[in-house]
């Protein structure tokens, strides 16, 4: 069983929401990444997303933004992001990482070689926000068979005959967003969210992850009554930006409890 399989599985057991905290590589700095993955997993993350810093990230907000340029500015390439989940796996990490980035890098190192490099640095899944499942089939034979997880995004709009695609071709978890537009905090989630997932949940017994807005305790608490899983992503960056480095590790601990301070139903 997969970490990100076994992962949902205690969660379901357990009847709590995972979580899944998103840092983008590089932001401040490369080693402040290693060390906060380190504080996210002891503070209880579930699942660590690591942002591969890319110049034109489409998908993201401006919190997000900021941080991929400060990265790039740093010298953070995909390399150095997989050469970070080396690291931290000789450090003892066990909690599933996720690369989530844009589709050029991957295709500039070559989609065969990544698959490999993935895998041998124990990188459980990997989300292409650009990547539509008509183009994925490179992707998925690069990663799938190597037991790095290519996971798919769908959005509020995405078709009942997309859907159905998509989960097909997802492995992993499939991640919902909920809202038509960028990441970034938001104080109220869509009202027809629980009905998007549940159209998603017709059509794949795989976990359903939301994201895109979710920043409070009382996001958790209300998404956790219909998904498996959260993406906290602009709201953990933005307090990675806003903190001194001497006392990141403690607040993003302090923040991440909180969070999971929100049980669910199911």
């Amino acid at each position: 069983m997969s970490r990100l399989a076994a992962t949902f599985a205690r969660l379901k057991t357990e009847g709590r929401t995972g979580i899944i905290a998103y840092l983008t590589v590089g932001y401040p700095d490369v080693e402040t990444t290693s060390s906060l993955v380190s504080a996210l997993e002891v503070a209880g993350a579930d699942v660590i997303e690591l942002g591969v810093p890319f110049s034109d990230p489409l998908a993201d907000g401006v919190t997000i933004q900021r941080a991929s340029y400060h990265a790039l500015q740093e010298g953070v390439t995909l390399q150095k992001c997989l050469e970070t989940c080396s690291r931290l796996r000789d450090m003892g990490a066990s909690v599933p990482l996720v690369l989530m980035g844009y589709y050029n890098p991957f295709l500039n190192m070559g989609l065969d070689r990544f698959g490999v490099e993935a895998a041998k640095a124990e990188v459980d899944g990997v989300i292409v926000p650009d990547l539509p499942p008509e183009e994925a089939a490179a992707m998925r034979q690069a990663c799938v068979p190597r037991g790095v997880d290519l996971i798919f995004m769908l959005a509020p709009t995405s078709t009942d005959e997309r859907i159905a695609w998509v989960c097909q071709m997802a492995t992993g978890f499939v991640y919902c967003v909920s809202l038509t537009g960028v990441t970034g905090a938001r104080r109220e989630l869509p009202t027809g969210l629980p009905d998007f997932v549940t159209r998603v949940r017709r059509c794949t017994s795989l976990p359903l992850a939301v994201g895109f807005g979710i920043s409070t305790r009382a996001h958790v608490e209300t998404v956790g009554k219909y998904a498996d899983g959260v993406v906290v992503g602009s709201a953990l960056v933005d307090l990675v930006g806003r903190t001194p480095k001497e006392i990141l590790p403690s607040k993003v601990k302090e923040f991440i409890r909180d969070l999971r301070g929100a049980q669910r139903r199911h």
